[in-house]
């Protein structure tokens, strides 16, 4: 028993002394871990989307690349919401909405339409001059990585807004079930048509509009709904169901595109 004393005692000065460090060194820690949080579920979503292009994998300078492309598309997006929120007098409190208009409204104008917009000029923009974007399923793939750009700086945002009281947690497993692979199935949906579009597969009007409209229309609704659980008590539960379903056929659909586009 007496070989348990210093284990014991060691633990306790452990305890104790864990408090003295500087407060510099906790936050830092701290802000360490919100980073793994934050990009943990960008780096396994873009491996997973990676691992799926078998015949001819992209170069990882062109990946590197479209992640930092779709970085960038972050700062785009205020260009395009600030003005749309200021025309359409939307406000700042995205807590709570007075009614699912309202939800909606800013759903489409202040997140989903910015966002995808920016998103896809920057994709765009990165496959203008690419010569390794020849195979169909390339489309998939650069966007996804060019979306986890994206996700992966707002979560940082996101998570570091809960440092103080360590909310960031909560946050983080949240967003890792749900913001990410929204991010992820947008993306899917922008980069499936781009390539029918490019590859003459479907070179119909209906897929041209399909590029942007799906991931915005996919989007809109992902946010629109989920916004709507703040209007009232009464809502808030058909509202949470509605948005769990609508998620649930949203990662079906991207898992069909996927599958689809390396089957052609």
């Amino acid at each position: 028993m007496n070989r348990q004393l210093p284990v014991h005692v060691n633990i306790l000065k452990i305890e104790e002394n864990w408090t003295d460090y500087p407060k510099y060194v906790i936050k830092l820690m701290q802000l360490i871990l919100v980073l793994i949080a934050a990009l943990a579920p960008v780096v396994v979503a873009s491996w997973y989307i990676y691992k799926k292009d078998i015949e001819q994998p992209e170069p990882t300078s062109w990946l590197i690349k479209a992640f930092f492309f779709g970085v960038l598309s972050t700062f785009l997006s205020f260009v395009f919401s600030v003005p749309l929120c200021e025309i359409f007098n939307l406000g700042d409190d995205v807590e709570s909405f007075d009614s699912i208009g309202s939800a909606f409204s800013y759903a489409f104008l202040a997140a989903a339409i910015p966002e995808e917009l920016a998103k896809f000029i920057m994709f765009c923009f990165l496959l203008r001059k690419n010569p390794f974007f020849d195979e169909k399923f390339d489309g998939i793939v650069y966007a996804v990585f060019v979306g986890m750009g994206f996700a992966g700086l707002e979560n940082i945002m996101y998570l570091i807004g809960g440092l103080e009281d360590w909310s960031w947690i909560g946050t983080g497993i949240v967003r890792a079930l749900f913001s990410i692979p929204g991010h992820f199935v947008f993306a899917v949906l922008m980069g499936y048509y781009y390539s029918l579009y490019r590859f003459d597969i479907d070179r119909t009007l209906k897929t041209k509009i399909l590029i942007l409209g799906a991931p915005i229309l996919a989007h809109g609704i992902y946010d629109g709904l989920l916004m709507s659980v703040s209007v009232n008590e009464g809502l808030a539960a058909v509202c949470t169901i509605a948005f769990l379903f609508f998620f649930s056929k949203l990662k079906q659909k991207g898992k069909e595109k996927i599958e689809s586009l390396r089957n052609m």
